[in-house]
């Protein structure tokens, strides 16, 4: 049985939403690190819905786990996710745990690109550029829009976790008992996304030739012929098995994978 209430008995107030903004805001990256990227400040913005939310402790732990996973977005937008987050789980509970899995690691990829282009790249290019432009030439016009820009860019921010709540809600009494397709649909989109970064991101080549006669065998060469990016998808999936085990956490993986990568590399086995 869930530990939260139903449809006409809402938990989540518009307080409880301001205190989930005002954490994001404060704490989306106060972690940051290489490992989980944003996961503390995830866990940190959603601990006081979890507590309101679930009654019992196992409940509890779990999903805290569950959010402490990796995440890394744009922090100005992630605040959307966190609403529709919230959303889910005040419906669903528990039940919604690969749901909220697969939702996040389907959309953070997508929401960082938007979120990097408008915030990260084109309003402090265009409105940087226009406020040095003025400050250089004495008029104080320009720090002022500067000043009105970030203030429009806070306020905007602010209204993105109630809007993702809100399209939760639509979204959950939409589908009603189809959660399972919603689950299957995330977790698929994170796949897909998670796969799409393999050949993106990692960089691992074979370099072998063999020759005899007038015959030159470039390994690579092969292996594209079999499946582009086959090495690092091994790679990946060697890494994965091995996060599976149970004395092997991330830092062991990647200090292991640097002196794996520098033997190999010198013996000219592979190459980036």
């Amino acid at each position: 049985m869930n530990s939260v209430n139903t449809k006409t008995n809402k938990v989540i107030t518009k307080k409880d939403l301001f205190r989930a903004n005002w954490r994001w805001l404060w704490s989306s990256q106060i972690c940051w690190n290489y490992e989980r990227m944003m996961s503390t400040g995830y866990l940190y913005t959603m601990l006081p819905t979890l507590k309101k939310l679930y009654s019992k402790d196992n409940d509890r732990v779990e999903m805290m786990k569950m959010h402490n996973q990796f995440f890394n977005t744009n922090a100005y937008v992630g605040g959307f996710i966190i609403g529709m987050d919230m959303a889910i789980e005040e419906k669903e509970g528990i039940k919604a745990k690969d749901t909220i899995a697969g939702l996040k690691t389907g959309l953070m990829g997508p929401f960082a690109g938007v979120g990097d282009t408008i915030f990260g790249v084109i309003l402090p290019t265009i409105f940087g550029s226009i406020g040095a432009y003025m400050g250089l030439h004495g008029n104080p016009i320009g720090a002022i829009i500067w000043l009105l820009v970030n203030f429009a860019v806070l306020f905007l921010r602010f209204s993105l976790l109630p809007l993702g709540y809100s399209q939760g809600e639509k979204l959950i009494y939409a589908a009603g008992d189809k959660l399972n397709k919603i689950t299957d649909s995330a977790i698929l989109l994170g796949v897909t996304v998670v796969g799409a970064l393999i050949p993106t991101v990692v960089s691992v080549k074979v370099p072998l030739v063999f020759k005899t006669g007038k015959v030159v065998l470039k390994a690579q060469s092969i292996l594209n012929q079999i499946m582009p990016s086959l090495v690092p998808v091994i790679l990946v999936a060697i890494c994965y098995w091995l996060l599976g085990k149970k004395k092997m956490n991330s830092t062991r993986l990647i200090v292991s994978v640097l002196i794996v990568g520098i033997i190999l590399g010198g013996l000219g086995i592979l190459s980036k």
